[in-house]
């Protein structure tokens, strides 16, 4: 009963087994689909530590991933193995799987013409790293890693890390503290602080200070205040207003008087012309002739309009 069953068991058993082996292809064919997608490799090389990086970590593009890192070594082991130890640049050389179309060298460089550069970063709390690839601003602050050898995939450069910048911007602000004279700065404020009390308080002789300054500006603008006041202000303008009538009243006044005077001085300068053209013509005539009548000049035009009354 036994040698009869054994070999439907054992079909059963081959058949279950070649249903999983074909349900497993299926899945990972039409389930993941690279399989039927193109894709072409690169590499990056970086100086500080991957600590967190492995293989099979995700690589994105401005967040979207893009691949996969598939190999993780040391230059020293892929290129530089016939080189000394310690002449040895002892990069880490991260290779990545692109999923897309083939890209060429020429196409690589071009990219990295236009400010193209990879980083590690790291994802949330979790301290799982990523290679992120970006265009970025500050590429031109990190020269490409120098190398000697004939790279195998187009080479992206790199840049440090977040936190290795963090760490370094903190490390050059505590080298920019030492670089400081606390002794030299401290003198400069404390002559800061001397001149700011002397431009306040003033040193009693000719500086008054700029607090009397103002406590005179505002006792000005105490009295200005008072002037401008209504009541004030409309007596002010009835004054002005009476000085411009009696200025007015006394110029009118002038100007009739003006006007006499300038008659009689027309007149007389008439009179000492007519005697200056005799005296050229008939000179004796000024000494046998009759003298000429009396002229006399009227001193205001009272005494002018009187002497015509006359």
């Amino acid at each position: 009963m036994s040698n009869n069953s054994n070999p439907n068991y054992y079909r059963l058993g081959v058949f279950v087994l070649a249903a999983i082996g074909v349900l497993i292809a299926v899945i990972l064919i039409f389930g993941s689909g690279q399989l039927f997608k193109k894709s072409f490799m690169i590499e990056t090389y970086i100086k500080q530590s991957v600590t967190g990086l492995d293989t099979g970590a995700a690589v994105r593009f401005r967040g979207v991933k893009i691949g996969q890192v598939t190999q993780i070594g040391l230059s020293g082991d892929i290129y530089e193995e016939d080189i000394p130890f310690h002449d040895r640049h002892q990069y880490v050389v991260v290779r990545m799987q692109i999923i897309g179309e083939t890209v060429n060298e020429d196409l690589i460089k071009e990219f990295v013409k236009s400010n193209l550069r990879a980083q590690v970063k790291s994802q949330g709390i979790t301290g799982v790293n990523y290679i992120e690839f970006n265009f970025t601003p500050v590429a031109e602050s990190y020269l490409p890693l120098p190398y000697e050898w004939k790279p195998k995939y187009p080479v992206i450069p790199s840049l440090p890390n977040q936190a290795d910048q963090i760490i370094e911007g903190i490390q050059k602000l505590i080298d920019g503290l030492n670089q400081v004279n606390i002794d030299a700065t401290q003198k400069k404020f404390d002559a800061l602080l001397g001149n700011l009390n002397l431009l306040m308080a003033g040193n009693g002789k000719d500086n008054e200070g700029l607090i009397k300054s103002v406590k005179e500006m505002n006792v000005i603008m105490e009295r200005i205040a008072k002037i401008t006041d209504k009541e004030e202000l409309n007596v002010l303008m009835r004054e002005l207003v009476g000085s411009m009538v009696a200025l007015r009243q006394t110029l009118t006044s002038m100007q009739g008087d003006t006007q006499l005077t300038v008659e009689n001085l027309k007149q007389t300068a008439e009179q000492l012309n007519e005697f200056s053209r005799i005296a050229s013509q008939s000179p004796s005539s000024l000494i046998w002739g009759e003298p000429p009548p009396k002229i006399t000049p009227p001193l205001n035009g009272s005494q002018a309009q009187s002497g015509a009354a006359k």
